[in-house]
Order: structure tokens, then C-alpha cells, then sequence
């Protein structure tokens, strides 16, 4: 997979994210960035589902989450990619979220996420993800 492509396709995920963030989320596109079927892997367990009407709902509810803990902006620092063989890669995405807190300044947190990536009929789309504790960094940074 090309390494250009992949951090294009960050892009326009980073894109799509903020277009939610601010209330205008499409959820057939977000969940077109998703292959059929998906794998979550983080402290709190792995989950895996079906990218039917059960994911655009979890997504509905996290941009939801999101806004309500005062999430500005999710923006790409960095793709750093890694083939795994010519179908798939594994990505690693240095993001930096933005919250805004009631009286206080602005919170900008860098964390990193690591998505397994196919690429079929010219189209790539995430099929797996490991993230770190987001609740623990969350409650460190005082947004949960």
C-alpha cells in the first residue's frame, strides 16, 4: 500500500472526525472508512462488530461523547506506515486532540493510535485499531 495514499486517507479521516465533531457528521461516510467487519483493541477489552446500523450508532453516540467533554478538533501530527504485505498495512497516527474546558484555557493532548489498513478494488478502509487508555489521559488532562 502506498504511504502517500495511506496518509491521504488519514487526512480525510481527520476531516470527516472534525465535520462530526462540529455537528455535521454524515455517518455513511464516517462509516465508509470502515471495512465490513472490525476489531477495537484497547485496556478496556477488544471488541470486534459488523459496520452495519449498530456502528453508525456507536459512532452517533462517541461524536456525541466527544462534543460534550468539549473536543474542538482532532488533527493529524503524523502517519508513520508500516506494510504488511500488498493489500494491508498497519498505520501508526500521531493525533493531537484539542477540548475546550468551561473557564479555563484550552487542553491539547498528542496521543497516538495504531489501525490496521486494506486496501480493496482501490479503496482503503480500517478493519482494526489499538489505542492506549483514553479515560485515564482524559482524567489526567482534568476533561473527564
Amino acid at each position: 500500500m502506498d504511504p502517500d495514499r495511506i496518509r491521504a486517507f488519514f487526512a480525510q479521516y481527520a476531516s470527516v472526525f472534525n465535520r462530526s465533531l462540529a455537528g455535521q457528521a454524515d455517518l455513511s461516510e464516517v462509516t465508509a472508512l470502515y471495512a465490513t467487519e472490525v476489531i477495537a483493541a484497547s485496556p478496556a477489552g477488544v471488541r470486534a462488530g459488523r459496520n452495519d446500523a449498530s456502528l453508525k450508532e456507536a459512532m452517533d453516540q462517541g461524536y456525541e461523547r466527544y462534543r460534550a467533554m468539549g473536543t474542538q478538533a482532532m488533527s493529524v501530527r503524523h502517519v508513520r506506515t508500516c506494510p504488511i504485505d500488498e493489500g494491508h498495512a498497519l498505520a501508526h497516527v500521531a493525533w493531537t486532540a484539542t477540548y475546550a474546558r468551561e473557564g479555563l484555557p484550552n487542553v491539547a493532548i498528542d496521543f497516538e493510535v495504531h489501525y490496521l489498513l486494506q486496501e480493496r478494488d482501490g479503496e482503503i478502509t480500517v478493519f482494526g485499531w489499538v489505542s492506549g487508555d483514553e479515560e485515564a489521559v482524559l482524567r489526567q488532562h482534568g476533561i473527564v
